[in-house]
């Protein structure tokens, strides 16, 4: 099926036509498609292996056939141990040298959040993202789901969970570095006009390396990082891949990341972090406009998705995911003016608008994105193909995608606190939101890998990346 699929796509290409589609409903009819026989094999092989090599322990025998998994099991989580306590340490060291800048003194306190904070918070949250994916990376080559195969990525170019713990390694440890020369250059007496611009610099090196046209720095992958968030910014005039739906889930739990970047880049370009003047990013109808644009766009794009491909496809399905997009946007909507209008009329459109985003997108998170709740499936409540044989783990997945889901709940519960704190405590959600979508991720493309739910492929069937496997070994 393959074979006759990427012909037909050739012959697409080379004719300029678009006669696949009727082509491939022929092929789908024939036997060697509609038959299931080569699963029930499968199933079978590993059945009398098993029975015969490994006295009926699955478990044993699965050991047996990938040794090198468990190989690199143990290095991976020895790595992020490792790197785990490098970012508690540095973090800690950070914290100390802050108090002796005298960062938290009251004089201090706002000009550092206001400027500084909001570049670091920013590549903060970008390095724990691409930490997040690597774990991601590591799970879907540990448990067979050939997520280059369903990302349409090259093999050869596309990054491996090595590449994605490295560059997060070297990402943090440049910021950090940034910040800690920030520190020392505050405490030795500069002025906070010149210090305050390493934040800037340090942004502007990000812009070039990203953009930058030499082949270093894994320039195949950072171009086509660029044209996907082309494809998502432009929506809906590009046709929807696999890969610009599932980046643009990406931006939608990094608003608080695009919100930093949007006062960051204000303070930089009107000069504020030379004259202090923090009102030119915080007052004023603009800003109270932008605050909104930057929490609805990536809702707005997502929704644009859904439209595009149900154009496309004419699947009802597509618009009720918008709906849930919409949802969201009005529940944000009405958090940010509840911040500026406490009062009970906003406090119940935040409550009934949250609640129902909520209830909306946890239903999707699990009926429609990992296929879950099935009622008739033979694992209880789960659905009939798992990739993890430990199905508990699938339980407290479903439970820690609800607590995490729920966090919004802290933005209506009317705690007090300072600048900094209000600060450390928004960081703490936003990192939380991160986690919650890389959890999300796996279970989202172990779904799409079993059963095709997006039907972004032509066939439900999917190769197992042994080459890949081999490669890495």
């Amino acid at each position: 099926m393959v074979a006759f699929t990427k012909i037909l796509k050739k012959f697409d290409k080379v004719s300029n036509q678009q006669a696949s589609a009727s082509y491939l409903k022929v092929v789908k009819r024939s036997h060697f498609i509609s038959s299931d026989k080569v699963v029930r094999l499968m199933d079978d092989v590993e059945s009398i292996f098993t029975k015969h090599f490994a006295n009926n322990d699955r478990k044993k025998a699965m050991k047996f056939l990938k040794p090198q998994q468990q190989k690199e099991s143990h290095m991976v989580t020895f790595f992020v141990g490792l790197l785990t306590g490098c970012f508690v340490s540095l973090f800690s060291l950070y914290a100390i040298l802050a108090h002796l800048a005298g960062i938290f003194k009251p004089n201090s306190e706002r000009s550092y959040v206001e400027t500084v904070y909001p570049v670091f918070s920013v590549f903060t949250l970008l390095s724990f993202h691409l930490f997040m994916y690597g774990c991601n990376l590591f799970m879907w080559k540990g448990t067979r789901i050939n997520y280059n195969f369903i990302f349409e990525f090259q093999p050869s170019t596309a990054l491996k969970y090595r590449d994605a713990f490295l560059i997060c390694t070297t990402f943090m440890t440049s910021v950090v570095a940034a910040m800690v020369i920030h520190l020392l250059l505050r405490a030795s007496g500069f002025s906070p006009n010149h210090v305050d611009a390493i934040p800037g610099i340090l942004l502007l090196i990000f812009i070039f390396v990203l953009i930058c046209p030499f082949d270093i720095f894994y320039r195949p992958t950072r171009y086509c990082f660029i044209r996907i968030i082309r494809n998502i910014v432009c929506s809906p005039f590009y046709k929807v891949l696999m890969v610009d739906f599932f980046m643009a889930d990406q931006l939608t739990s990094q608003i608080p990341l695009l919100r930093h970047m949007g006062s960051a880049t204000c303070y930089f370009l009107a000069g504020s972090f030379k004259t202090h003047r923090y009102e030119t990013c915080k007052s004023g109808r603009l800003y109270r406009e932008l605050a909104y644009v930057i929490s609805f766009l990536p809702y707005y794009w997502r929704a644009m998705q859904c439209a595009r491909r149900w154009f496309d496809e004419s699947d009802l399905n597509h618009l009720a995911n918008m709906g849930k997009y919409v949802s969201a946007m009005v529940a944000a909507g009405a958090r940010i003016t509840y911040g500026r209008q406490e009062n009970h009329l906003w406090f119940g459109i935040v409550l009934v608008t949250s609640v129902f985003s909520t209830v909306y997108q946890l239903y999707w998170d699990f009926v429609k994105d990992w296929g879950l709740l099935n009622s008739k499936s033979k694992n209880l409540w789960l659905r009939d193909n798992l990739i993890l044989n430990n199905k508990s783990m699938y339980y407290m997945s479903i439970v820690l995608n609800i607590v995490l889901r729920v966090a919004w709940v802290e933005t209506v519960m009317g705690f007090r606190f300072n600048m900094v704190e209000s600060r450390m405590l928004d960081f703490l959600l936003a990192s939380l939101e991160v986690i919650r979508r890389g959890h999300w991720n796996f279970y989202r493309l172990e779904n799409e890998h079993l059963n095709n739910v997006g039907k972004f492929r032509a066939v439900k069937a999917v190769p197992l990346p042994f080459r890949e496997t081999d490669s890495d070994g």
